[in-house]
């Protein structure tokens, strides 16, 4: 068994989407090898090779690829390296809400419901459901988004009919570890959440989580990958580019609205952002509406 205590992983999902999708192949391998745990489920189809399955209190050796349906908080490490030997990997994860509050509760979606339940213990798939689903996996790459968003549906619903496959952690699983740092980063998230439109000083953000300015840098580094003011800055950028979309606001009204205060900034960081500056965005946005 892993003795080690499980980081906490933050995950933002890609930019105007409701989950995260990543491939990963010989010229961009996964690299978060380290046990961690987050709130997201994770599907993931390694294509070929062997490895680790490290899930859980689970520890297990997988040949010919894998597919996995890992669950919400569930300690895990990385399942492929250099040595793995596989064509690719596919990660797709979600929160159980990715679609909304109440979506997994109407009664068409019980059975995947059910199956995340499962998951909390970790499930391998095999057979044709790990040949079949996994070139379901592969065909996410070139799928629109709303495609693939359905395609995760149809992979979620085809899991639940299979047979063929293996609950890792039989007896449950409980994260020994403290959640400190879970209900740390939800305060931080929170905050960021409702009040991304004002000024958040470092100094108020750090003393809502009991910590000094350089600490609360260095953690929330560590954890988001991102400083908090980049952090900030792409709240207020994901909800212009909704109010560029959704809303017939002046350019400069958004700016403002979405929490910046100099225009110039506003206009540079949207197309480091997006690729596109504002306007450029708005009329893409319109004529894909149209």
């Amino acid at each position: 068994m892993i003795k080690q205590k499980p980081a906490f992983e933050a995950i933002e999902p890609n930019f105007g989407h409701s989950y995260t999708y990543q491939k990963f192949d010989a010229s961009k391998t996964n690299t978060d090898n380290i046990w961690h745990y987050h709130p997201e489920i994770e599907l993931v189809y390694i294509n070929g090779g062997a490895g680790k399955r490290r899930i859980g209190s689970h520890i297990s050796y997988y040949t010919d690829g894998d597919l996995i349906l890992i669950g919400s908080n569930l300690p895990h490490c990385g399942f492929t390296d250099k040595f793995t030997g596989n064509k690719n990997e596919i990660l797709v994860q979600m929160k159980t809400d990715f679609l909304g509050e109440t979506f997994f509760n109407i009664p068409e979606m019980k059975k995947i419901r059910n199956l995340f339940e499962v998951a909390k213990g970790g499930i391998a798939f095999s057979g044709r459901t790990k040949k079949i689903l996994g070139d379901n996996m592969e065909d996410l790459e070139n799928q629109s988004d709303f495609e693939r968003i359905l395609s995760i549906l149809h992979i979620l619903n085809e899991l639940t009919l299979s047979n063929e496959f293996k609950v890792l952690n039989a007896e449950g699983f409980a994260l020994e570890t403290e959640v400190k740092d879970n209900d740390r980063i939800n305060i931080i998230f929170n905050y960021v959440k409702n009040n991304f439109q004002e000024d958040i000083p470092l100094t108020e953000i750090a003393d809502m989580v009991s910590m000094t300015v350089p600490s609360f840098c260095r953690y929330f580094k560590k954890i988001t990958k991102k400083t908090f003011v980049q952090f900030v800055n792409e709240r207020r950028l994901v909800h212009a580019s909704k109010l560029l979309t959704e809303q017939t606001m002046s350019i400069s009204e958004v700016c403002f609205e979405c929490g910046f205060n100099n225009f110039s900034h506003f206009n540079k960081s949207f197309k480091a952002f997006t690729g596109q500056n504002p306007s450029e965005y708005r009329k893409q946005s319109k004529t894909i509406l149209n």
